[in-house]
């Protein structure tokens, strides 16, 4: 009796190692037998490397507004450049911020700094959020291709215009649609889908994409939105120079 239930167990996880190894293999060949897509992802990634390796000459002013419900409550302006490790060094061209006199009781004070704060660190996290996915990630598309998690379609615009749907790409149930000029070999626009640590708080991004005279893409203008909380941040980048 034992014998038996070992052979069971025994082939039943055989079984179930046999299934994951046939549908790793027919996503893999899958994506094998889809050349277009194969070529696409790859001009892809390396339309991305060249641009992350040009923008590291120049320095570009960003305007960041902070909108909530609609309101507008702040702006900041930085001059950006890319560091040796080519991540994005930021400085404030505001002037330092003055001390406004205090309005309203103790308890209205601190209920409005309390919530002041609680919005601030809500506004980093969705910017630090949106930081991993724009621009994307070479690594985290070649995972979702073997994963068979990119279709291609048509862009809906010029006839040079792709579409690369991207699922799952950073979090589960998580969507990020690209928008590709396959002659310029430039991305065109991402719209991106995903949430903050739960599920139900969703974000959305838009994001807008500029060429330079050289030929340099970047990114002219991104949006955030923070659905639950409806709070938006908006970010305008120009007057690219060389460095």
């Amino acid at each position: 009796m034992k014998k038996a239930a070992a052979r069971n167990v025994f082939l039943t996880a055989g079984l179930a190692a046999l299934v994951i190894l046939t549908n790793g293999r027919f996503v893999l060949s899958a994506n094998a037998q889809n050349p277009e897509l194969q070529q696409r992802v790859a001009e892809l990634k390396e339309s991305m490397g060249k641009n992350k390796q040009a923008l590291a000459s120049y320095s570009w002013n960003e305007l960041v507004t902070i909108s909530l419900k609609g309101e507008q409550k702040k702006q900041e302006h930085f001059q950006v450049r890319l560091g040796p490790d080519l991540k994005p060094e930021k400085t404030s061209l505001d002037p330092p911020p003055t001390d406004s006199a205090p309005q309203g009781g103790r308890l209205k004070r601190h209920v409005v700094e309390k919530k002041t704060e609680e919005y601030k660190d809500y506004a980093n996290q969705m910017k630090a959020l949106a930081q991993q996915y724009v621009p994307p990630d070479r690594d985290l598309l070649q995972q979702a291709f073997a994963q068979g998690n990119i279709t291609l379609g048509p862009g809906g615009g010029a006839p040079n215009e792709i579409q690369l749907v991207i699922h799952n790409y950073l979090k589960p149930q998580d969507s990020m649609t690209i928008v590709f000029d396959k002659q310029q070999k430039a991305i065109l626009r991402i719209q991106i889908a995903s949430y903050m640590d739960d599920a139900k708080d969703a974000m959305n991004l838009t994001v807008q994409f500029d060429r330079l005279p050289d030929g340099t893409n970047h990114v002219s203008n991104l949006v955030i939105d923070g659905v639950s909380k409806q709070l938006n941040i908006a970010i305008l980048n120009s007057n690219y120079q060389h460095v």
